[in-house]
């Protein structure tokens, strides 16, 4: 593990599995970090033993990277320019990106903006990018993830699920409630910049990623895998990895 210090002072932990090829680099989703979004569930495993360099970002106000509670230091863009920053940091010109749910935007941002990445998988979204700009919000409002955050007992079932994980995972709550306050917008403007070969893996019981085929069919170069699970599980279906794999292949 290590860290660094971003466009805007804050220091951000990152983790490095060396190998070959290309860097892979992975973006977790909201209240996750690198151990459960990625090496839990197996990923960093199937990436390492097909031979893969990788590197695993937590984003700000997750994981081991700094978590400031005030909304004002978060934004779409603010992580989107994080992983940007990153890749300054440690000198990459190329790499293959993959993003889960929120780091599933995340990774569509730098992806039509950054040159250096050169392929992109993108998990845990669907048709809601393409509806609604960014996460589908017509089957969970940030403000229901910010309410989950405190002790209310009327949280919808879905956001209650985000609550349960991070007390699992010993989160911020304060901090994820920052983020959840800061995401309530509509970041994907377009898809027809994101040019790359893409893969968009979904669980077929997720509610956050339905539809993902007309996701893959809105993105000018992509294909679409659907997995077993719902939001949480879907990562840990073997076929999930294993098709990261032979895409990045």
């Amino acid at each position: 593990m290590a860290k660094f210090t971003t466009w805007d002072g804050l220091e951000l932990n990152y983790r490095v599995w060396e190998g070959e090829g290309v860097p892979v680099v992975l973006q977790h989703g909201i209240v996750a970090d690198t151990n459960a979004n990625w090496m839990s569930m197996g990923v960093v495993a199937a990436l390492e033993k097909a031979g893969h360099h990788v590197i695993s970002l937590d984003a700000r106000g997750h994981g081991r990277s700094d978590k400031p509670h005030d909304p004002a230091r978060y934004s779409w863009q603010a992580m989107a320019d994080d992983m940007r920053a990153l890749f300054d940091h440690l000198g990459l010109d190329q790499v293959a990106l993959v993003g889960y749910s929120m780091g599933g935007i995340i990774s569509l941002l730098v992806a039509g903006a950054d040159a250096r990445v050169r392929r992109l998988v993108i998990g845990g979204i669907g048709a809601g990018v393409v509806d609604c700009g960014g996460i589908d919000w017509r089957v969970i409002q940030a403000q229901d993830i910010v309410t989950a955050m405190s002790d209310a007992a009327d949280v919808p079932e879905l956001a209650r699920m985000f609550r349960i994980l991070a007390d699992a995972l010993g989160a911020d709550r304060e901090a994820i409630a920052a983020v959840g306050t800061a995401l309530n917008e509509a970041p994907i403007e377009s898809l027809t910049g994101v040019t790359v070969p893409t893969l968009v893996l979904a669980g077929d019981a997720d509610p956050l990623a339905a539809e993902p085929e007309r996701l893959a069919a809105a993105l000018p170069n992509a294909e679409c895998v659907v997995v077993k699970g719902d939001h949480l599980a879907a990562v840990a279906d073997p076929v999930f990895a294993a098709a990261l794999v032979d895409f990045l292949r």
